[in-house]
């Protein structure tokens, strides 16, 4: 099992209360907490390694090193073939905006793309405006609001030998589905079609490996599993060496440099290996043992403890009056989704739930989450939805306390 009370001591965040009462954060969709493990990465990088990279002195060295250690632990994170394919960036937003202008200058008038309904539009906008800059014609799939699931039927129809991109979420950050991506990579294969996995909310609760899903390129975020705000991005070598960035002269043109536009975030980037290193930490293995397999033992603890409470939580959510649960919430297909979970009440607002939530210590959040595709397909705009997600520091006890003031402001 999880070891929690290790976890938990991990950090720092975890000493707030309110009123006395303890902090329970339920707002890790739009932002994890950090350990402390982290924080002295960070500190350390601006100590004792700030400098840029590439000159011959001592700090700018290690400095050097310091990013290609990073580079190594996300591919290990993201099972990539090698750690050069493997592209630091503000966020994910940013590298995918880049990404979607290069991959446009291979397109032509009439070919076409197809984007989700259920994704962040962090996924969808950038390749639609990329699309209309060249007369790309875009398709979207549509999702069946029952189960909050893609509609791969449709998906299908949509397939043709036209289609330059797919670009769908490993997970819903609003509904907490878990897409098949890996059937949904293998379709576009049959079309020729490129594909594009935003795994900024998958990353958190799954393990990613880009081999076995098959996609072309792959982007995350660390300030979602436990790291500063800084985006990846991973994409097959061959792809980012043929395409051509918007980058400045002195940039080199080999990858991963000729996507890292400016200077980056190097005490970022430290705190992302550190990140990295928490969460192979988690299955207690000695760190001879190499890292991808502690990744792949932590994961699984990971996982069992977030079903459980994710069940838990889903259960009592149904049990309160008037509260509407989008999404899966059959016990038998817990697998195709993460313990994020949207709700409505008939006549209180999203803002309200979460203001009063808030006030108990219960941090929670209200609106479209970004996943505005969603939103708008469902019919939930203006106000959204009460987002509530859980992470593997939430606890069994949070969630009842959670259950208990829900009950109560509803």
């Amino acid at each position: 099992m999880l070891n929690l009370e290790f976890v938990r001591s991990q950090f720092p965040a975890f000493q707030r209360t309110i009123e006395g009462q303890p902090v329970a954060f339920f707002d890790g969709p739009a932002g994890s907490q950090v350990p402390q493990s982290v924080v002295d990465a960070v500190a350390d990088a601006l100590i004792n390694t700030n400098a840029n990279c590439g000159a011959a002195f001592v700090t700018s060295q290690l400095s050097d090193e310091m990013l290609a250690r990073a580079r190594e632990s996300c591919a290990d994170f993201l099972n990539a073939p090698a750690p050069e394919e493997i592209v630091f960036g503000p966020n994910m937003t940013t590298l995918t905006l880049s990404l979607s202008r290069a991959l446009s200058e291979t397109w032509f008038f009439g070919d076409e793309i197809i984007v989700s309904r259920l994704d962040h539009d962090a996924n969808v906008t950038p390749w639609v405006q990329a699309a209309e800059s060249v007369g790309v014609v875009v398709k979207e799939i549509d999702v069946d609001l029952e189960t909050c699931t893609l509609d791969l039927d449709h998906y299908n129809s949509l397939l043709t030998n036209r289609t330059r991109l797919v670009a769908v979420g490993g997970a819903s950050n609003a509904t907490g589905t878990v897409n098949p991506v890996k059937e949904i990579v293998r379709l576009a294969k049959t079309v020729g079609a490129r594909t594009f996995i935003d795994a900024v909310h998958l990353a958190p609760h799954r393990l990613v490996d880009v081999q076995e899903i098959g996609s072309d390129f792959l982007a995350c975020s660390a300030y979602k599993f436990f790291g500063p705000h800084v985006g990846i991005l991973w994409g097959k070598s061959a792809l980012l060496n043929s395409l051509t960035p918007d980058k400045l002269r002195p940039a080199p043109d080999s990858i991963p440099g000729k996507w890292m536009t400016g200077t980056q975030n190097h005490e970022g980037i430290a705190g992302v290996a550190a990140a990295i290193e928490y969460l192979a930490s988690l299955s207690g293995g000695d760190q001879s043992i190499p890292r991808r397999e502690r990744l792949t033992d932590s994961f699984q603890l990971i996982h069992e403890h977030e079903q459980k409470i994710g069940s838990q939580l889903i259960e009592g959510l149904a049990k309160v009056e008037s509260l509407k649960i989008w999404g899966i919430t059959s016990p038998e297909r817990m697998e195709d989704r993460v313990p994020t979970i949207s709700v409505t009440h008939q006549s209180k607002s999203p803002q309200l739930l979460s203001e009063e939530l808030g006030r108990r210590g219960l941090f929670t959040w209200a609106g479209n989450h970004y996943a505005l595709p969603f939103t708008e397909f469902a019919g939930l705009e203006p106000e959204g939805t009460l987002r509530i997600g859980l992470l593997h520091y939430n606890t069994a006890d949070e969630v009842e306390r959670l259950l208990f003031h829900l009950n109560e402001i509803c």
